[in-house]
């Protein structure tokens, strides 16, 4: 075969791979936007090397608002304002690393972190960044943000082997996610960013300081409207 009809025969393939990848990951997101996600790749990598998975799905409206404020108090500042991605807050991240502060930050937005943790896997280079940016204008496009953030409160890992502010809440304070103190959620909050390394329940050091600045922070959500769009 010709060198020629190869490369046209190569990009036919690719041209198809794409559309069938684009329509695929569209009708996915849009299936998610009213079915619960029923697994994830975290969930699965961690149930291979033993951990188990942890899950109880409950809806925003039936959890409590502590959760969601600490999440935005936590998380993301801006949820409700940008539209999946907060520019500001990268170049902060970027900056803050660039002069080696003593903490490493990110500037993912909670949209993001959805994006990654429903349709993604955990680790990865820029394969994985461009196909979390892809998703993450989809869900913005094609959930409301009360979605979203509710798709981040039932899949985040809130322990080993634990997802979402419900098991957390039950493994932590004995009692499920509708009766989440400012304080607990606060200290889930706290526990997102490393749950493999940090405990909601009886914190020690950096965990119980970020917590407690948290709860500080919920009631500025609050009070300046950071959550309006999830009402």
């Amino acid at each position: 075969m010709p060198k020629s009809s190869r490369a046209r025969t190569a990009l036919r393939i690719l041209g198809r791979s794409i559309v069938y990848f684009v329509i695929g990951s569209i009708l996915w997101v849009a299936l998610y936007r009213f079915v619960p996600p029923p697994v994830t790749a975290t969930m699965l990598v961690n149930a291979v090397d033993g951990r188990g998975i942890t899950k109880n799905w409950m809806s925003l409206d039936d959890m409590s608002s502590n959760m969601a404020v600490a999440a935005i108090a936590a998380e993301d500042g801006n949820f409700c304002r940008h539209f999946g991605f907060d520019f500001k807050a990268m170049y902060n991240a970027l900056e803050n690393n660039i002069e080696g502060r003593r903490k490493i930050r990110g500037g993912s937005t909670i949209s993001q972190q959805t994006a990654k943790n429903a349709f993604l896997w955990q680790n990865g280079g820029y394969v994985r960044k461009a196909l979390e940016a892809w998703f993450t204008l989809l869900i913005e496009l094609l959930w409301s943000k009360k979605r979203i953030m509710e798709v981040y409160l039932n899949v985040a890992e809130t322990g080993i082997g634990t997802y979402g502010a419900n098991a957390g809440s039950m493994r932590y304070f004995r009692h499920d996610a509708s009766r989440l103190s400012r304080a607990e959620a606060a200290r889930i909050a706290a526990v997102l960013p490393l749950p493999k390394k940090r405990a909601a329940i009886a914190p020690t050091g950096y965990t119980r300081r970020y917590g407690d600045r948290i709860a500080r922070r919920m009631g500025q959500v609050q009070r300046f409207g950071l959550d309006a769009c999830l009402k």
